[in-house]
């Protein structure tokens, strides 16, 4: 069974100018809650198969790989932590950026799409706990998204920390 949590709102800015920041996979420690930095794998920097590592406040990581590629309208990119598949709570987790034109702005929508790992138990607890959690981790990323682009201030206060 799939679940999603997914947040949508404006961007007051034309959908290219959107686009132009959203394809470039390195900025995502500038609005994604305690990211502390990322790095790009060797290979396509942007479109399929695209791959990046990103660090997070508690000193684990994550890789996020790109499996789909609209031009100019989103991606879909794969959770995982190398080979070892999504980290828990999930069996199997996506994060996807999807944008369109709405008159001179741009209407942004993020969205978790997850199987939660343990089952009957971990669909359970899917319904009663975990999708409300993940509906306000989503909200928040798009909201500091929006916030950084349209601004360019990052939104991220774990990436402003002084690193050793």
């Amino acid at each position: 069974m799939t679940s999603s949590a997914s947040h949508s709102l404006l961007i007051d800015l034309p959908c290219a100018q959107v686009w132009s920041k959203l394809r470039d996979l390195s900025l995502a420690p500038h609005y994604v809650p305690d990211l502390t930095g990322c790095q790009l794998h060797p290979g396509p920097q942007q479109g399929l198969g695209a791959s990046r590592r990103v660090f997070q406040k508690n000193g684990h990581w994550l890789d996020e790989t790109v499996e789909q590629w609209r031009e100019g309208e989103g991606f879909l990119i794969r959770l995982h932590r190398g080979a070892k598949g999504a980290p828990p709570p999930f069996r199997e987790a996506w994060f996807r950026y999807a944008i369109a034109a709405d008159g001179e702005r741009t209407r942004f929508t993020a969205s978790l799409i997850y199987r939660p790992a343990g089952g009957p138990l971990g669909r359970l607890l899917d319904r009663l706990f975990l999708r409300r959690a993940l509906n306000k981790v989503v909200a928040q990323i798009a909201v500091n998204l929006k916030a950084f682009y349209e601004t360019g201030e990052t939104r991220n206060p774990a990436f402003l920390l002084p690193r050793p």
